[in-house]
Formats: structure tokens, sequence, C-alpha cells
């Protein structure tokens, strides 16, 4: 699969290219027993800020590079080899170790190994949206939102943050995006107003 990934201003920021899986052709319960994608509530992320505003918290903006193939894979799974690739006997097919994006448990499987990082380092899941993890108390709060590879740091503490994204980065390399600035179709200023989504 190729894909272009887009700036804010809508100029080209790279190209991208993706091996998929045929996920179309798993059965449940042979392939894979559990789906699930972590997608934040748009009135979560709309509450976080209005929150990171009224307490002048910073907000930080990352992207996990290739994320599903972070997470390991509970059942075998065999996959005919790629368009281009050399075959040294007939019929060779790739087991796969890691989950590959188009398999149907790959966003579950990512999920789970970010939840279980997330969990080491003291955060908690939120029980009205799983995708918000939060950790501390009310002098020294984070809060972090998942959307599939797309992390939002809400913090009163810069060096927290650093902390924070750090821990990402080693664990499963991070692209910092820097303030955030938009998020779901969401463009997000700063100002010494408040924040203002457009």
């Amino acid at each position: 699969m190729y894909k272009i990934k887009y700036k804010v201003d809508g100029s080209v920021e790279r190209y991208k290219a993706h091996l998929v899986a045929k996920g179309y052709n798993q059965l449940e319960g042979i392939d894979y027993l559990k789906t699930f994608s972590s997608v934040v509530k748009i009135t979560i992320v709309r509450t976080l800020l209005v929150v990171a505003a009224k307490k002048d918290w910073f907000l930080k903006q990352l992207d996990v590079d290739n994320a599903y193939l972070h997470s390991d894979l509970n059942e075998n799974i065999y996959m005919l080899m790629p368009p281009g690739m050399k075959i040294q006997k007939e019929n060779q097919v790739c087991k796969l170790k890691k989950s590959l994006y188009g398999l149907k448990q790959s966003g579950r499987q990512w999920f789970t190994k970010l939840s279980s990082s997330l969990q080491d380092i003291g955060f908690s899941q939120f029980n009205a949206d799983h995708s918000l993890f939060t950790r501390g108390n009310e002098l020294k709060f984070t809060a972090l939102l998942v959307y599939v590879d797309d992390i939002i740091l809400a913090r009163n503490s810069s060096h927290e943050i650093e902390e924070i994204t750090t821990h990402l980065d080693q664990t499963f390399k991070v692209k910092d995006l820097g303030d955030l600035k938009c998020f779901l179709g969401l463009e997000v200023a700063r100002s010494s107003k408040g924040i203002h989504i457009y």
C-alpha cells in the first residue's frame, strides 16, 4: 500500500509504503479471536483541550512509527510471499511473527502492547474511554490520549512530557511532532487568550 502523508499546510511531508496482509481472507476463531482499535471519543479530546487551556498545560503530539509492527501475534499466520520477492522453493510462504497492517487483530495487539508499556510507568486507563490514560495527582497530573498511532500528551510540566516521550521513543520509536497543531481533523491554535479549535 502506498500513501502520501501531508503536513498541516497541505504540502507533502513524506511518501509511505506498507506491506499489508490480506486480512479479508482471515477466519474468525482460526486466524484471529478478537479485534479492537483505539479510537478516542471526540468529546474526550475537546474536554482535554478545555482543561489544558484552563490550567495552561503543555500539549505535545507524538506519532508512533510503524505502530502495528511493534506487537506480537498470538496466532500462527502464514502469508503468500510479497510480489517481487525471490522464492527459493515452490509454494513457499512467510510465517508472521509480528502484526502487519491489514490483519484483523493488529489494532488490538498494538493497543495491548502500548497499554502494558504505559501501565508499567504508572499510567491508568480511564474507565469512560480506554484511549485515555492518566497518571499523577492534583499537583502533578499527566493525561495521554491515543488514536491508533497518534498520541497527545498534556501536562503542567514540560520536563515530565520529555521524560514520557523518551520512554515511548526507546520502547517504540516515536516521532515528536512538537506542540499540538492538528488532531483528528481539528486544527489547534494557542494564544494568550487560550486554545482555539478550527
